[in-house]
């Protein structure tokens, strides 16, 4: 199955528009056949690596100018990836949302990707920071293969703001949408996934930083494909170790050494005021948390990902930057 292209655009210089396509040639080396991108958007490539397993691996790193989106900026990035291609995007920082001047006012980032077949998706940015009074809408879909041979792993995250500045959940509206759709023609392929959270205040008697409990950080991490599947595999087997309230071990034998690395697991997550869950949807792998401090956030992620080896063996060691 070809990747189809997308529509057209009625002007290349649209701000803040930018396109990627990854081809892979017959010598099976992958090229960024197209990589456009204009102001406020910011895209760059380094070379083309090698991971442990052998397979050529293309890393783009997602920036804005400015570090962030000013009120009323847009981004709108379209992605291809050819069959068979890998392609880790990343960020050098977390994307700063900045302060809107009136409601009307609202910064955007649309993302669009489409995952040939075969073709593998490391998606690893760091956490979007809305400052105080800042508006904020997110959308990303992505397009996979329906006979299930794409790969997706994706994180979406967004921290409380700037707290040196004493900010908590002071901003105006945070929402974001990820959406998982089978890859046909139209681009309007059946849905598989979607995700949403919406962040905003409310007449309801209290602000939102009383009704986050004392979050600093919310997160949602996506795992699909045959690229992840041991990852997804390994997350389940992590959350279903963990200790639940009042269980009790009947099998107290076999279970026991399972359960101590579960606990010593959990106590690393309470020290760093984490919670999280994980299901398995339609054969993702969708994992929700939460922590006090995005650092603990980082560290619970980062080592979950290290133990397991998927990431870094698939990809390098560069591909998990948003976590050290």
């Amino acid at each position: 199955m070809s990747v189809p292209s997308w529509p057209s655009m009625a002007s290349v210089t649209t701000p803040g528009f930018g396109e990627i396509y990854l081809t892979l040639l017959f010598d099976k080396k992958q090229v960024l056949s197209t990589f456009t991108y204009e102001y406020p958007l910011k895209l760059i490539a380094p070379d083309t690596h090698k991971s442990a397993t052998g397979k050529h691996v293309t890393v783009v790193f997602l920036l804005s100018y400015e570090g962030g989106l000013v009120g009323g900026d847009k981004i709108n990035l379209k992605m291809s990836l050819d069959d068979h291609t890998r392609l880790a995007l990343l960020t050098q920082g977390s994307t700063k949302i900045f302060k809107s001047p009136d409601a009307a006012t609202v910064s955007h980032q649309v993302l669009d990707v489409k995952i040939g077949k075969g073709a593998s998706l490391c998606y690893l940015p760091d956490p979007t920071q809305p400052f105080k009074a800042s508006i904020y809408e997110q959308r990303q879909t992505f397009y996979i293969d329906p006979a299930g041979s794409s790969s997706l792993l994706m994180l979406d995250w967004v921290s409380g703001g700037r707290r040196a500045c004493g900010e908590s959940w002071t901003l105006s509206s945070w929402k974001g949408c990820n959406e998982v759709r089978q890859l046909n023609e139209s681009l309007q392929g059946r849905l598989l996934l979607r995700d949403a959270v919406m962040l905003h205040e409310e007449d309801l008697g209290a602000d939102l930083a009383q009704k986050t409990h004392n979050m600093g950080v919310f997160g949602t991490l996506i795992v699909y494909g045959p690229t992840f599947h041991e990852l997804g595999v390994f997350i389940m087997q992590e959350f279903g170790a963990q200790p639940r309230i009042g269980a009790k071990a009947w099998d107290h034998g076999r279970a026991q050494t399972a359960v101590e690395t579960a606990t010593r697991s959990k106590q690393a997550a309470v020290d760093d005021g984490l919670l999280w869950t994980a299901a398995n949807v339609r054969g993702f792998v969708v994992v929700k948390f939460g922590s006090t401090e995005v650092d603990g956030a980082r560290r619970w992620l980062g080592s979950l990902l290290r133990r397991q080896g998927t990431v870094e063996t698939e990809f390098g060691h560069r591909s998990l930057l948003c976590l050290r």
